[in-house]
């Protein structure tokens, strides 16, 4: 990469004589992706190289959208020869610096959930005119094998013209390259010729380096056509199912047997037929569930199971697929509606009833697959509705024996409850995004795990000879995919290994010992312009990360602690981002020492609302943040992130009154608050307003009260007072509580590593008649605090699932009122904003919403007088 940023300094040195070239004042003067794949495993370097053209300081961005499965390792900045590195630190190591770089309005949260498959790179710097800025991200991913190819895909859009743009790819495996193709979204037919693809032996080849002309839309033009996604996929050759690589004390096993015959199998559909499921979802679902049905096999068997408020199934027992049989199943299919609520853990324990049924009776042939595919768009809330006891029941009904699949149809699923429960019977979870190819992204599903070969494979090495092994057995083998484990030596110098494999096949069982010498994987690698460092030692802490995380979704206390630990050490000793780790990126003086932190997302939390969007959001390791307020006179705000939407209240009570907002027993915070009047009464006003005028925060196990006005802050530790004003700047850290305070604005406090808190101050003139100083308040990483956490804003800590029926016009024509369903109450709620003060405390910006009447009333627990209490604290 040296040699190549060393070479385009002509490009940036010299004014270009194409003004196009210039948008904003900045040139793009090169950019190259360069990318080394080496046994499947992938090195990404993205390098590019800018200048300000123009005669005043610019602010330069530099935008990369990544692969979700991969992992950031390096980052850094060079500005007129000055770079600025990335550093890498466990996550907590780093939040001080990201809650200082929040409370200041910055930008913190620099990688974001963009897409099905991506996440979201973005750093900017302000550079001053004529100098220079080389933008340098690397990361790594394994790519997995999916219908007999490894893919790797690169998102290109440089949102302008580039001088000097190029793609390289280098493919290096030991086993020999089969095939090897290159395409582009936006490939053009001008284009076609300007991807170069060669392949020999052990190496492959791919370059695109279109010219300036022809990275335009048309030939005057001066927008870029590259806006899309380059996809190179290839496969290696096999002589045996098995390739044993051996490298400094490191082993990976690739394992991926041929023209097995196909098991049958057994499947069972459970599907989300509720209320909210009516219209475009549950057509689309009908269109997939009619192709999947023309690909079953004969041999196959398999049933349809609905659920609503009611559990429908279209057989009593698993159904061979015949003919008669197959277009039977079309006529139910085609009659399917939507109506009703969610009883999900029903329609599951009917499915897993009948699977059950069909091995005891022996109506399923022993050697067979067993799989259930269930689908919904929403959370249970008939029947049995509490999550944990759904997994708990679920995964003892299977007790192992079959894989379940869980797909979550747009965001209102509480896609970490559906992971979990994937996950504990050996299945997994995917997104089903709402969009016009919905059906195909589901028969797409059914296509990846439609033709197992194997189950019950299992890969065994000696015990006395291997440490730190990644998973090695699998429930199924599928057809045109590929098992992969990988291990360290006890003994660094060991140069040879045997392993045994076990399965079990459509007509009788596999099983066999095979060995290899680390001198054939040497020979295989004397090429080493190919190789890039220990590639075997990072593929393995690359999938022991994976794995590990993996694990920790499901694990629970002591198991969970130390599977976070181990991942944690790894994700540090490597230089992996990962939901653990983030990454630092300090800017130059003149962008006031700034410091951005990269983290990565996860799956479960990328769904973000309305209120999401700004950088007091958090990205958590492990599961979605919940973002809750209270501000105004005073209005309740709950996001709702699985329905990109959110919810509003008001409580109206006399001043003097205080109100349990927060209530954690097992943490130990409460956060109570006093209400406030006007000065004088309006007497025009049917309802007086009343703000909070003093909040209570305090953590009893670690004996800290907080107490805040718009005057002071003061912390209470046993008999110790310490005092400060809104007039101090402060940054604290003592018992467990750190406090920033930013002056006249807000301040930020964490206590005992459980949630944060944001208080922002709302100032008025002095001398108004009527209005006084109140507080607002905002809490950050709630997913901190227990499942017991209780109080007005507290209970929506936890995923809260509601249904909006027959809009129509309110009483005022731009808030549109409609029936909501929530908690099995039927509401009338009306369509409004609220406003949300966070970074603008003088005038705030509008929230959309589903407000909510009358105190709250049916989507609080309980009345909102329950929540009135004696004292602050």
């Amino acid at each position: 990469m040296s040699s190549w940023i060393t070479g385009d300094q002509h490009n940036c040195n010299k004014r270009n004589a194409d003004n196009d070239l210039v948008v904003n004042g900045m040139e793009i003067c090169s950019m190259k992706i360069d990318s080394k794949i080496t046994s499947r495993f992938a090195h990404n370097v993205i390098t590019s190289r800018a200048v300000n053209r123009g005669n005043v300081p610019k602010e330069v961005f530099f935008d990369v959208e990544l692969p979700k499965t991969a992992f950031i390792t390096n980052f850094s900045m060079t500005i007129d020869g000055v770079t600025y590195p990335g550093t890498i630190k466990e996550k907590e190591a780093a939040k001080k610096q990201y809650e200082k770089a929040v409370s200041r309005g910055q930008t913190a949260g620099l990688v974001k959930a963009s897409g099905r498959k991506t996440e979201k790179f973005t750093v900017s710097v302000n550079i001053k005119a004529a100098s220079t800025v080389t933008f340098e991200l690397t990361y790594e991913e394994l790519l997995k094998r999916q219908f007999g190819k490894y893919e790797m895909f690169i998102k290109v859009k440089p949102k302008q013209l580039v001088k000097d743009f190029e793609i390289e790819v280098d493919i290096f495996e030991p086993q020999g390259i089969a095939e090897l193709e290159a395409e582009g979204t936006f490939i053009t037919n001008e284009l076609q010729n300007t991807i170069k693809k060669t392949f020999s032996g052990k190496k492959g080849h791919i370059s695109f380096k279109p010219t300036l002309d022809q990275q335009r839309t048309c030939a005057n033009c001066s927008e870029s056509v590259l806006d899309g996604d380059f996809t190179v996929r290839y496969d290696v050759k096999r002589t045996t199912p098995d390739n044993l690589q051996i490298v400094n004390g490191y082993f990976v096993h690739f394992f991926a047997p041929t023209n097995l015959p196909k098991l049958s199998k057994n499947i069972i559909f459970v599907l989300d037929t509720s209320g909210s499921m009516s219209g475009r979802e549950i057509e689309q679902t009908k269109e997939a569930l009619l192709k999947i049905l023309d690909d079953i096999k004969e041999d196959d068997f398999f049933n349809i199971i609905l659920f609503d408020s009611e559990i429908s199934t279209w057989k009593e027992t698993l159904i061979k697929a015949t003919p008669e049989n197959l277009d039977e199943a079309r006529k139910f299919v085609q009659h399917i509606s939507a109506q009703g609520l969610t009883n999900l853990h029903g329609g599951l324990m009917r499915g897993i009833d009948i699977l059950n049924a069909a091995h005891e009776e022996n109506l399923v042939p022993k050697r067979s697959a067993s799989i259930i595919i269930m689908l919904t768009d929403g959370q249970p809330n008939v029947g049995l509705s509490n999550t944990h006891e759904i997994e708990n029941a679920v995964k003892k009904a299977i007790d192992g024996r079959y894989t379940l699949y869980n797909l979550g149809f747009g965001s209102g699923v509480d896609y970490g409850f559906l992971e979990r429960m994937a996950l504990e019977n050996k299945g997994l979870a995917r997104r089903i995004y709402p969009d016009s190819d919905a059906a195909l992204q589901l028969q797409g599903f059914y296509d990846e795990v439609s033709n197992p070969m194997l189950i019950d494979v299992e890969l065994n090495y000696p015990e006395n000879e291997i440490s730190d092994l990644t998973t090695n057995s699998f429930k199924h083998f599928y057809d045109g995919s590929e098992i992969v484990v990988a291990g360290r030596f006890v003994d660094s110098n060991q140069n040879y290994l045997s392993v045994d494999v076990r399965g079990e096949g459509a007509h009788n069982a596999l099983s066999y010992t095979t060995e290899q010498g680390a001198e054939q994987t040497a020979q295989a690698f004397q090429e080493q312009q190919y190789i890039f460092g220990e590639y075997i030692e990072r593929l393995w802490a690359y999938l022991t990360i994976e794995q590990l995380l993996e694990k920790r979704i499901t694990a629970t206390g002591e198991e969970k602690e130390n599977l976070t630990a181990q991942a944690l050490a790894l994700s540090l000793l490597y230089k992996f981002v990962t939901p653990l780790t983030s990454m630092v990126v300090t800017k130059p003086e003149e962008n006031d020492n700034e410091e951005g932190i990269a983290d990565k997302p996860t799956e479960a939390g990328m769904f973000t609302g309305p209120l999401m969007a700004s950088p007091l959001y958090y990205t958590s390791a492990s599961a979605p943040t919940w973002y809750t307020s209270v501000d105004g006179d005073p209005h309740f705000i709950i996001s709702v992130p699985q329905k990109k939407d959110a919810l509003c209240f008001n409580i109206n009570e006399n001043p003097g009154i205080i109100l349990n907002l927060i209530n954690d027993s097992v943490t130990g915070i409460t956060v109570n608050g006093e209400l406030i009047g006007d000065k004088r009464a309006n007497s025009d006003a049917k309802i007086q307003n009343t703000y909070f005028g003093k909040l209570g925060i305090a953590n009893k196990h670690l004996g800290v009260k907080l107490t805040v006005t718009p005057e002071t802050i003061t912390i209470q530790n046993g008999d110790e007072k310490t005092g400060f004003t809104w007039l101090d700047s402060v940054t604290l850290q003592q018992a467990g509580l750190t406090l920033i305070i930013n002056r006249k604005k807000n301040l930020v406090l964490s206590m005992g590593g459980g949630a944060s808190f944001v208080v922002v101050l709302h100032q008025v003139w002095k001398k108004h008649p009527l209005h006084q100083d109140f507080l607002g308040l905002y809490t950050l990483k709630s997913d901190k605090l227990s499942e017991q956490t209780h109080g007005l804003l507290g209970q929506f800590f936890q995923p809260i699932d509601f249904t909006i029926l027959e809009i129509h016009p309110g009483s005022d024509p731009k808030k549109p009122d409609a029936t909501m369903v929530v908690k099995n109450n039927e509401l009338i709620v009306t369509r409004g904003w609220q406003k949300d003060y966070r970074r603008d405390p003088a005038h705030g910006v509008d929230i959309p919403c589903w407000f909510v009447h009358d105190n709250g009333a049916g989507l609080i627990d309980g009345v909102h007088t329950d929540y009135i209490v004696s004292s602050l604290f």
